[in-house]
């Protein structure tokens, strides 16, 4: 299967939906809202900002200023619509959730 890359998405109009375990329900973007699959897995990780490179300071008692946190989901807009792979990023103290990347089908492409 051929992966289509999109163009870059539009970080600010991405909105999550969250379970009260913190896992995404559903996410809207661009004007539709796009719902997580049930029967697939949802892959979910930690990675590191380099804040050393952002040169980010911070008062002290600030909170975890390195986690970035990253979610990969299979979502359709509806049961019978082709499922498609997004990959979500919180950047550490930050509320709002950013697109990083969709894709068509299980395979994901850099945007």
């Amino acid at each position: 299967m051929s992966t289509i890359a999109e163009a870059a998405p539009q970080t600010h109009d991405t909105l999550v939906r969250l379970d009260a375990a913190g896992k995404p329900l559903a996410i809207r973007h661009d004007g539709q809202i796009w719902l997580v699959d049930p029967d697939t897995d949802s892959q979910h990780w930690y990675g590191r900002d380099a804040w050393w490179d952002t040169r980010r300071t911070a008062a002290v008692g600030s909170g975890d200023l390195v986690s970035i946190e990253y979610w990969r989901l299979q979502v359709r807009l509806d049961s019978t619509s082709a499922l498609r792979t997004v990959t979500l990023r919180r950047d550490p103290l930050s509320t709002q959730w950013l697109l990083e990347d969709i894709s068509d089908g299980g395979e994901t492409a850099q945007n």
